[in-house]
């Protein structure tokens, strides 16, 4: 009598799991065949519980911006507007330096069987509206003009590139440069009083 297939729920998290670790390490490592024999099952669990890589890629993908919405709770709200988007804008370097596999994922798109429709691009909502959100107070409390949609997505796009110029090595030679530029980038965007 053949083995009975266990597709739980928990199967699914563990492949999922195993699949965060694999892009983390190294994304040439994303395989079926490597993340099923991670996780303990084979690559045909991994079809049957995720269709095929791209679905794997995709839940992958709503992972990464699960965790990257639980680095902006943390950072909380302070009674000063351009702290607090200062924080965010910080926030967001410091998931890239932590998960810069995971990263390249949600941001690069580096898996060419990996076309994010309009249910991913949902996905990143939670991003536009924090700093959508942190635009908007530092709008009102003028240190700041403009639409808040077109300038959260500047800061947000400012906050890419220098997280990938940082992980390339290209923001500076030593920790105090490539500070001292993070902080310079930030302080172009945010008028002072």
């Amino acid at each position: 009598m053949p083995r009975q297939k266990l597709r739980t729920p928990a199967l699914k998290q563990e492949v999922v799991r195993a699949a965060v670790a694999a892009i983390a390490d190294d994304s040439s490592a994303f395989t079926t065949r490597h993340i099923a024999g991670v996780a303990g099952t084979s690559p045909a669990a991994i079809y049957e519980l995720f269709d095929d890589r791209s679905g794997l890629l995709r839940a992958v993908f709503f992972e990464g911006f699960r965790q990257l919405g639980a680095y902006f709770e943390a950072v909380g709200e302070t009674g000063d507007p351009v702290e607090d988007l200062r924080r965010l804008f910080y926030s967001f370097r410091l998931f890239v330096n932590d998960n810069p596999g995971m990263a390249e994922l949600m941001f690069s798109r580096p898996f060419r069987d990996f076309h994010p429709g309009p249910k991913e691009a949902g996905a990143g909502a939670t991003t536009r509206r924090a700093f959508v959100g942190r635009v908007q107070r530092c709008i009102d409390a003028g240190q700041m003009a403009g639409d808040p949609v077109d300038v959260a997505h500047v800061v947000l796009g400012l906050a890419q590139g220098l997280a990938l110029q940082e992980s390339a090595g290209w923001l500076g030679t030593t920790p105090a440069s490539t500070e001292r530029r993070w902080a310079l980038a930030f302080d172009l965007l945010v008028r002072r009083s």
